[in-house]
């Protein structure tokens, strides 16, 4: 009996271990580039056959060193994500990169990703930048000025704020995730289609229920900027 009660508990911690060091998996050989015309579905994507492997599947003239529009967005900034989506050769390689413009008081407001840290350097300007934890939700947050750099943990709600009036920002920002998804708060809680009931935010906000439908008004109308 102690035997299998030895046993039971090691596997038990051997499957929490493997899952709180979860990730994009490890690959299985050099590379893998996405095979993006391939019918068959499986957990990222089939690889494509090595022998028709080029070195341009592993470039992509993203252009990040230009400026992207930011007068478009309602928050100000302009996200330019390259992930396996956009750059095939990302298949299995558990990373994906960004540049984001932020106009003057821009932000890139409080969201999510998923399967992913992010780690941000500033390229121009200044930004004001946080996390919040998990429940009870402590704010970490820092003012970043060039060559500065800030980690946000995988998961946890983060954001990017401009504080200049008068002067843009730019970044770059690492992914550890080939596709690492993105949840824009205030799009998932009053943008979602079809909505969350107004009772429900009504009362997890503790306002009146047309509050909450003056909010949900204003992402419906302007199509989830």
């Amino acid at each position: 009996m102690a035997a299998s009660h030895y046993f039971f508990v090691a596997a038990f911690l051997a499957l929490v271990a493997s899952q709180a060091i979860a990730s994009d998996p490890s690959p299985l050989q050099d590379f893998c580039v996405a095979d993006m015309y391939s019918p068959v579905k499986v957990n990222g994507f089939v690889c494509k056959d090595p022998m028709a492997v080029s070195a341009d599947d592993f470039f992509k003239a993203a252009n990040l060193d230009k400026p992207r529009d930011t007068m478009k967005s309602k928050v100000g900034s302009n996200v330019t994500l390259i992930n396996v989506m956009q750059f095939p050769g990302l298949n299995t390689l558990g990373i994906s990169i960004a540049r984001i413009d932020y106009a003057p008081l821009g932000e890139n407001p409080p969201h999510t990703h998923p399967r992913a840290t992010e780690i941000l350097t500033v390229l121009e300007g200044t930004l004001y930048v946080g996390f919040v934890t998990s429940n009870p939700n402590k704010l970490f947050a820092k003012v970043l000025n060039k060559g500065d750099v800030f980690v946000f943990p995988q998961g946890l709600i983060h954001f990017q704020f401009n504080p200049i009036h008068d002067r843009p920002a730019v970044a770059i920002a690492g992914l550890s995730s080939q596709n690492p998804g993105v949840i824009t708060i205030a799009n998932a809680v009053f943008g979602s289609k079809p909505p969350i009931s107004d009772d429900v935010l009504a009362k997890a906000f503790q306002v009146e229920k047309g509050t909450i439908d003056w909010l949900q008004a204003q992402f419906w109308e302007n199509n989830h900027y």
